[in-house]
């Protein structure tokens, strides 16, 4: 039993007490993964899921670069392996786009460390073990649809998922055969984040081909069928419903 607990890929999602990193966490886990639950508050939620999912919990603020780094390696001290990473964990701060000063250096400071610098560290500190994964690593990293279009909560917020999806080319480029690289750029998603986005919500309805947005399980779907692929690698999939086309 041990031998087959140990036998089985590992995941870390981080972000993933509620939303989309939830939805992948549950996912990961029903397909036979032990996924690594990460949250940077909600501890009590974190330990719940994860024994749950018979997982475990790790609670870290990646906005530091040592718990960042940390966090791969109580991961990997814990389950031994890692397989598979998905940079879910992300902020966003409303400014409107024209309005410049409203968006400060110190915006862009917080908003860059978060959606950009702390998923490289973690890809940096990763790397080594997920080269080991017996059928090769994988890394997704969760975008957003404001990284391929002139949208989004702000300029700043926008910015540092375009530079994300361009980081997921390049180091899929870098880390091939043994490790792949790919995103997911979702549109709208109905979580209760969004929930009071009214216009947001209208939008997805009267435009997109699907007439509404995406469910945080149809995210998961995809990361799953992104990580158990073995030859797709440095894509950046629009998840949106078909917004793009209109």
């Amino acid at each position: 039993m041990e031998f087959e607990q140990a036998d089985r890929p590992v995941a870390l999602v981080t972000g993933s007490t509620s939303g989309i990193g939830e939805a992948v966490a549950r996912r990961l886990a029903a397909d036979g993964m032990r996924v690594v639950v990460h949250s940077r508050r909600s501890t009590e939620a974190g330990e719940a899921l994860a024994a749950e999912l018979g997982g475990t919990y790790v609670q870290a603020d990646l906005a530091e670069e040592e718990e960042a780094r940390a966090l791969v390696e109580t991961a990997l001290g814990r389950c031994g392996r890692l397989d598979v990473l998905v940079n879910n964990a992300g902020v966003s701060r409303p400014i409107p786009h024209d309005d410049l000063a409203a968006a400060t250096p110190a915006d862009w400071r917080h908003l860059l460390e978060v959606n950009l610098i702390a998923p490289w560290v973690l890809c940096t500190a990763a790397v080594p073990a997920l080269r080991r994964s017996p059928a090769g690593g994988s890394i997704v990293n969760i975008t957003s649809h404001a990284g391929v279009r002139p949208k989004g909560s702000s300029v700043p917020y926008a910015a540092s998922k375009a530079a994300l999806n361009h980081v997921t080319r390049l180091l899929a480029a870098a880390l091939g055969p043994q490790v792949r690289v790919n995103a997911v750029a979702p549109g709208l998603v109905d979580t209760p984040m969004t929930k009071d986005w009214t216009q947001a919500h209208e939008l997805w309805r009267e435009r997109a081909p699907m007439r509404r947005p995406a469910r945080p399980e149809d995210v998961a779907d995809l990361v799953a069928s992104l990580i158990s692929g073995t030859y797709l690698t440095g894509e950046v999939v629009v998840l949106d419903g078909g917004l793009n086309l209109t």
